[in-house]
């Protein structure tokens, strides 16, 4: 029978080319990655290949036990020194668990970690003074340089972005998935993790830099000390932000479930991620699930950001997007906007109190999302809160509805024609559709255009039955904006090149300017739609002021930073877009 042969993968650790069998994308590499860039151990004190061995039985000379991932005291890697015993193979935790203690019973390591790609644990050894040994999990390993009993301890200067969110939180979801009593759907489980994701935000943006944080689970603590602890987080975030936590909403996983995620999560600063963590969160959990029905989908953040440097707002500029979800363009607009006045200020002297006074005042002032969506319209204004206080801006409102239907507020702070940038992935799909007279009246592109037969233009007849959103929400975008407001919208191909919408690329052409298209890969919303999508970036221009030709830029963006099955990948080359796009702006001499 023929040897089986797998194409390789070049070991994170050793650089030695390995089978790229499942085990190892999967497990060994993406842990392998987080001991090094979350916990901080140097690679000279991880094995991996060649694989560190212990022993079988305690008469075992060979040592046939091979290790996934060797965790050494110092750069010897002896015996002496083993330090973590990281188990990659089994699939079944039971299993897991038991191979993992054999191999700290028999081996001088007292820590271990069960990792399968999808769930882990954490487990220290014991040996008692008449030799018997025992076991018991814990909330996490130690960083590197830490003591065991140092875990949770964590001064809020200490914490660190993670570049691993994703395999974290699909850690946390399998867990609570296989093990949360009383809660098993995802859409419920998220909605409590994006709870606790914002008691850990909150603490760390209310917790001084030398002070212990309150968001910990320390290894000798009583599970119902760290699950009081939590709780009274939450509701001081209920009572100092009652418009990030609605005053009925509870915590309502058991107590495992919340220290696992607790353990899990007390490492990193999630402020300072450079993920969007509440879409992460979101993705992992739901997914195609939640979104798919409703046409919308995350946009991931190297997409996001992209859009946000070629539009580059400024802090005078008033921002929306009326499609916000969890309020993914809005965070990264913000961050834009925030370094520019950091950077502006701080040149002219002012005092941190002054440049956060003018941080908070032009979040609140400027920014303005909508989504029809209750639960994501409270997540991307308790997410403004959290980041900016920029919640008053943020409303659960239909975007395509006539404005004078919206509740009062949403009337006096949103209104058409007032806009200087707009950033938005609308709904979209073939299967979603607008309908009402009362509404699509409102649009030119609800209605039946009909080709001359003379000439290339189009005359409006009928108004149509319905109509697919992200046709609509080109008009209702370019109506939002100002004269010379400016606009970078995600959306579907077909649009580009569809005879069908031939009127709809007309239509654009007479009322506003062309400033770029990008096509994006295909695997950009991959897993979750195999839409082909691209970002049409324009200007708002009075028609009397359009001309027939001009430049555009266009581009094409061959790799996204991920493949089909949404895993992250070395090529990406979304970021240079917005870079190539600031080039050819200056040497264009294009006013935008």
């Amino acid at each position: 029978m023929a040897k089986k042969e797998y194409i390789t993968i070049t070991d994170y650790i050793s650089g030695i080319e390995v089978n790229a069998t499942p085990e190892e994308i999967e497990a060994v590499q993406v842990f392998s990655k987080q001991l090094v860039e979350d916990y901080g151990y140097p690679k000279e004190h991880i094995q991996t290949r060649p694989q560190h061995r212990v022993k079988v039985r305690p008469s075992d000379i060979k040592k046939e036990y091979p290790v996934d991932i060797a965790v050494f005291l110092d750069a010897l890697k002896d015996d002496e020194g083993l330090y973590i015993v990281v188990e990659c193979k089994k699939k079944n935790r039971k299993d897991g668990r038991t191979q993992l203690e054999n191999y700290l019973t028999l081996s001088s390591a007292y820590l271990g970690v069960w990792f399968n790609g999808e769930e882990r644990f954490f487990i220290r050894k014991f040996v008692k003074p008449n030799g018997e040994i025992i076991f018991e999990e814990i909330p996490n390993i130690p960083k590197f340089g830490q003591r065991i009993e140092d875990i949770g301890l964590y001064k809020r200067q200490d914490l660190k972005p993670t570049h691993n969110l994703k395999a974290i939180f699909k850690s946390i979801r399998n867990h609570l998935a296989a093990n949360t009593v009383g809660a098993t759907r995802d859409e419920v489980l998220a909605q409590q993790l994006i709870n606790i994701i914002f008691c850990k935000i909150y603490d760390e943006k209310y917790t001084a830099p030398n002070e212990i944080v309150k968001f910990r689970a320390g290894i000798n603590e009583k599970l119902k000390e760290v699950e009081k602890r939590i709780l009274d987080l939450f509701n001081e975030v209920k009572t100092n932000l009652p418009e990030v936590i609605d005053a009925e909403d509870k915590i309502t996983l058991d107590t495992n479930s919340l220290l696992f995620i607790v353990g899990e999560l007390q490492n990193y600063s999630l402020m300072e991620s450079e993920r969007d963590v509440v879409a992460d969160a979101f993705e992992t959990f739901i997914g195609h699930a939640l979104k798919g029905g409703l046409g919308q989908f995350f946009t991931p953040r190297n997409v996001i950001k992209m859009m946000v440097d070629i539009l580059q707002p400024t802090e005078t500029d008033k921002i929306i997007d009326p499609a916000c979800g969890s309020g993914g363009f809005l965070i990264e607009s913000l961050k834009a906007v925030w370094e520019q006045i950091e950077n502006k200020y701080s040149k002219l002297g002012w005092s941190d109190v002054d440049k956060s006074k003018k941080k908070i005042e032009t979040a609140a002032k400027n920014f303005r999302g909508i989504d029809k969506d209750y639960f994501l319209s409270k997540v991307a204004k308790a997410y403004m809160n959290l980041v900016g206080d920029g919640t008053t801006g943020i409303f659960c409102e239909d975007s395509l509805e006539n404005p004078k239907n919206w509740r009062s507020e949403a009337k006096t702070k949103i209104e058409l024609g007032t806009f200087d940038v707009l950033l938005t992935n609308p709904p979209f799909g073939s299967t979603i559709k607008v309908e009402g007279e009362d509404k699509l009246k409102q649009f030119n592109l609800a209605y039946q255009w009909k080709r001359k037969k003379s000439d290339s233009e189009f005359e409006k007849n009928s108004i149509k039955d319905k109509e697919a959103p992200q046709i609509l929400f080109i008009e209702r975008c370019l109506q939002l904006l100002k004269d010379g407001g400016k606009m970078a919208i995600v959306l579907p191909d077909g649009i580009f090149g569809n005879e069908s919408e031939s009127y709809v690329r007309n239509w654009i052409l007479k009322n506003a300017k062309i400033i770029a298209i990008i096509d994006v890969p295909l695997e950009t919303f991959l897993p979750h739609t195999g839409t082909k999508t691209s970002i049409l970036v324009l200007q708002r221009v009075q028609k009397e002021k359009l001309t027939e030709n001009y430049p555009i830029f266009l581009s094409i963006a061959e790799y996204c930073g991920h493949d089909r099955r949404g895993k992250e990948i070395e090529k990406d080359d979304i970021p240079a877009v917005a870079k190539y796009f600031n080039e050819w702006k200056t040497n264009n001499k294009i006013d935008f």
